[in-house]
């Protein structure tokens, strides 16, 4: 396995591990920090979340598309500072409409079917954010870096 394949696969597992994320959006060079449930494609090139449109975080991305996402495995142990790894995904969000929402919501439900009634509310938006870079932090200060078009 050449080394951008091996790290895709760790970016894809730790996807798969993961339930949450941190989102960050930002609106008039105010930061804003938000926690959401996330669903990634294989590919890597898109991640997934749910949201209310009355929220800060919807209404951020409205007016700035560039946001940012950090998904991590640490436990909250000494431990982490060499074990775990955190990805930040770089990219811009929309809102997905139809008719490419329900299949998307499909396979988002699949990882969160908690979340159905949720996510399938008329006040909810699904939000798509392509990729455009994801930064890998392992060992406490490696980083290596994923690029897309």
């Amino acid at each position: 396995m050449k080394k951008s394949e091996e790290f895709q696969k760790q970016i894809q597992d730790l996807f798969k591990s993961e339930m949450l994320a941190v989102l960050a959006t930002q609106r008039n060079g105010q930061p804003y920090a938000s926690l959401v449930a996330f669903w990634s494609t294989d590919d890597l090139k898109h991640l997934y979340f749910v949201t209310p449109k009355t929220t800060r975080k919807f209404d951020n991305i409205r007016s700035e598309s560039r946001v940012a996402l950090l998904m991590d495995n640490s436990t909250n142990q000494d431990a982490d500072f060499h074990r775990s790894i955190a990805v930040t995904a770089v990219g811009h969000a929309r809102e997905l409409m139809e008719p490419d929402r329900a299949e998307v919501l499909l396979h988002y439900l699949a990882k969160h079917p908690h979340l159905e009634d949720f996510a399938r509310s008329p006040t909810a938006a699904l939000v798509d954010v392509r990729v455009r870079t994801y930064y890998m932090v392992s060992n406490f200060q490696q980083v290596r870096e994923l690029h897309f078009n």
